[in-house]
């Protein structure tokens, strides 16, 4: 994981942060390849939930208070499970292959448990 850009702001250096930043490239690249009917349809739905994860991450880290963190955790995974949805949906579809998401499930799964083990962690401080 590289980081492009110093932290400001806190949530830059949250390894679940820099993981989602991957995963959203790795979802844009992706969703190329679907065909060009499915631009304003699971494409562009893949890429809005795959973003809303890093951007509820970020978003929650400038509230008051650690349980105003939580709760934007707890969106930033409804997100995540929601392209994990719709990766599956692709395959159904013949947009990808069950090889071609196998990476994107570990990932997902990873970055799940890294949104559980913060909540956690704020929610016991």
């Amino acid at each position: 994981m590289t980081e492009p850009y110093p932290s400001y702001f806190g949530f830059e250096d949250l390894e679940v942060y820099q993981l989602s930043l991957e995963f959203i490239t790795e979802v844009y690249r992706l969703t190329q390849s679907f065909p060009r009917s499915e631009q304003f349809g699971l494409s562009h739905q893949l890429q809005r939930a795959a973003t809303s994860i890093a951007l509820n991450i970020a978003e929650g880290r400038g509230r008051n208070s650690d349980k105003d963190f939580v709760r934007f955790l707890g969106v930033a995974r409804g997100s995540l499970f929601e392209v994990v949805s719709g990766l599956q949906v692709a395959v159904r579809l013949g947009y990808a292959t069950e090889g071609d998401i196998n990476a994107f499930l570990a990932k997902a799964s990873r970055i799940k448990g890294k949104l559980n083990a913060l909540a956690r962690a704020l929610d016991s401080a």
